[in-house]
């Protein structure tokens, strides 16, 4: 819905009209902070943890991989796990979630008008690829045969989402954020984004090697089984 009147939000485009829009009380840098503090505990927990809990010894790598998938577990089911919830009181409700949501809507205002699309590919991470990844990190931790392959589900999972995220936006030629602006443009919608494109890529290569290296090892048990009975 447009108007011709002078908008009363930070949103784009401009001409959204938005009539149960409240503004955020609580400080930009307060909610930034919030986010990447739990984060951060998240981090730190899951490090401990793989030292101590672990049915057998991980690398620095290995852990540095549960960590990424207990902040995805945590982004997954409570951040995005509450936009599918509340998406459609977003925009007039002050709890901290629904004020970081309007915060990065300032990057990509689909998350404030109801987008379809947006709704329907939140409700699957958050239902999916949160509770998964959470299952990840047990596994590993478990050591169960199936941590990989469940790494290969949530990785490639969160690249077709992000890939299909990124190009439905480009398809509307970024007329839902400010072109260029350095933090609503570039680190909002680009770097926060681009990182489920990164990361579930090097963890796809990392399952590839793991199955080489298990494959191989199967082959030769086969071969020197064969040997014994030639």
């Amino acid at each position: 819905m447009t108007t011709n009147k002078s908008p009363l939000h930070p949103y784009w485009p401009r001409n959204l009209k938005l009539d149960n829009f409240v503004p955020n009380d609580i400080p930009t840098w307060h909610i930034l902070a919030g986010l990447f503090s739990v984060s951060g505990a998240l981090v730190l927990t899951t490090w401990l943890l793989s030292n101590r809990t672990s049915v057998a010894p991980l690398g620095t790598w290995r852990k540095l991989s549960l960590c990424w998938f207990a902040v995805c577990a945590f982004i997954h089911l409570v951040i995005e796990g509450w936009f599918s919830f509340y998406n459609k009181t977003l925009l007039r409700d002050q709890d901290f979630l629904s004020q970081l949501w309007k915060e990065y809507s300032k990057g990509d205002s689909c998350y404030i008008i109801w987008d379809n699309f947006i709704i329907c590919m939140e409700t699957i991470t958050a239902s999916m690829w949160g509770p998964l990844s959470l299952w990840v990190v047990i596994a590993f931790f478990r050591q169960q045969p199936v941590c990989y392959v469940l790494q290969l589900v949530v990785s490639l999972g969160q690249i077709y989402g992000d890939v299909l995220y990124f190009l439905t936006e480009y398809g509307d030629e970024f007329q839902h954020s400010e072109m260029g602006h350095p933090v609503y443009f570039w680190f909002y919608f680009v770097f926060m984004n681009s990182l489920w494109l990164v990361i579930p890529r090097i963890l796809l290569l990392d399952f590839v090697k793991q199955l080489t290296h298990a494959q191989s090892m199967l082959d030769s048990r086969v071969t020197k089984a064969k040997r014994k009975l030639n």
